[in-house]
């Protein structure tokens, strides 16, 4: 059955790694309609907003997207595209799996774990102004709504994937109101889930710990920013951001993307590794209950990087982008 998916390339090499991706997922079958999307600097070459409302209509509409990275101005320029596609579709759950593969050279192996992160307030909601001149008031906003709906976000992917532990993450010796209750929510949930192990971190302990012994951590759940630094924290455990798949999940609504930035340095160059984006990919796939193209595209990109080890520069190989792609569409063939 063909699934209509919309298609946000994004910008810098964001257009290199979706084209690559929709390559390989349709040899792999995938069965997918594209309904394509611009976002950012496109868009606004078009004169139209970073983020348009057709974007967010096709969004709705279909119910799943593909994005590519798209740039965020650092300081000044517009409002992040990834902050306000996820505040406009209430894309409340951010998942990002992380997961060592043998070949990828790295600090630790073994390590398997998966950053949960609430999606839509704490110092994300961009309620900030100036005082007065040279004086900057930025408010963090924690509710109980959003607080309860992440941590059963986390608890109930934590049971239907055999995770074993969820920890909660916060600053609550500090912030005792706001961290207090995202962290009071997190075990009132638990109680629901007694085969699930809990227990809780100070944040600033939690990152001590990861890079010291992070094959001992299994499911996070985390506030905004807290998951926003812990996630790629941890994506640096297993190689980088190109490796590492993401998705934001709303109710009824969800679009996977590839973490990393749109790195505009290397854009037009060949050089992009299209992993990342390969892997969110897969994520949207189980979303979408194409199992069999799941395990066929999972297995074809182990080949490629493990037992191949064709990998771009990023991860110490030589590959170029076009020359990543087709090996993992070579191996898609073979195995069929």
């Amino acid at each position: 059955m063909t699934t209509r998916v919309t298609l946000i390339p994004g910008d810098g090499i964001g257009p290199e790694v979706t084209s690559a991706t929709v390559r390989v997922l349709e040899v792999a079958g995938a069965d997918l309609e594209w309904e394509r999307q611009i976002a950012g600097l496109e868009a606004i070459s078009q004169g139209k907003d970073p983020l348009p409302e057709e974007l967010l209509e096709s969004v709705r509409r279909n119910g799943v997207a593909l994005k590519g990275p798209v740039t965020t101005p650092v300081g000044g320029g517009f409002q992040s595209v990834n902050v306000r596609l996820r505040k406009e579709l209430h894309l409340y759950a951010n998942l990002r799996p992380v997961r060592s593969l043998e070949s990828i050279p790295g600090r630790f192996e073994n390590v398997d774990l998966v950053v949960v992160r609430e999606n839509t307030e704490g110092l994300y909601s961009g309620l900030e102004h100036e005082v007065v001149p040279g004086v900057v008031e930025s408010l963090k906003v924690i509710t109980k709504k959003a607080s309860l709906d992440i941590a059963r976000f986390a608890f109930e992917y934590a049971r239907a994937n055999g995770r074993k532990r969820v920890t909660a993450v916060h600053k609550a010796n500090i912030m005792k109101l706001a961290d207090g209750l995202f962290l009071d929510c997190c075990r009132e949930v638990a109680k629901d889930y007694p085969e699930i192990e809990t227990d809780d971190r100070i944040i600033d302990a939690l990152c001590m710990q990861l890079v010291m012994y992070p094959e001992t951590f299994d499911v996070l759940v985390l506030e905004n920013l807290y998951g926003d630094i812990v996630s790629d924290l941890a994506a640096g455990l297993v190689g980088g951001l190109g490796t590492v798949a993401g998705a934001n999940i709303g109710d009824g609504v969800s679009v996977f993307e590839a973490v990393h930035g749109s790195a505009p340095d290397i854009a037009g160059q060949n050089k992009a590794n299209p992993l990342a984006l390969m892997r969110s990919a897969i994520l949207m796939l189980r979303h979408l209950g194409k199992q069999d193209v799941v395990e066929r595209l999972r297995k074809a990109l182990r080949t490629t990087v493990v037992e191949n080890r064709i990998m771009t520069g990023d991860l110490g190989g030589s590959a170029s982008t076009t020359q990543f792609t087709e090996a993992v569409v070579a191996n898609l063939e073979a195995g069929d």
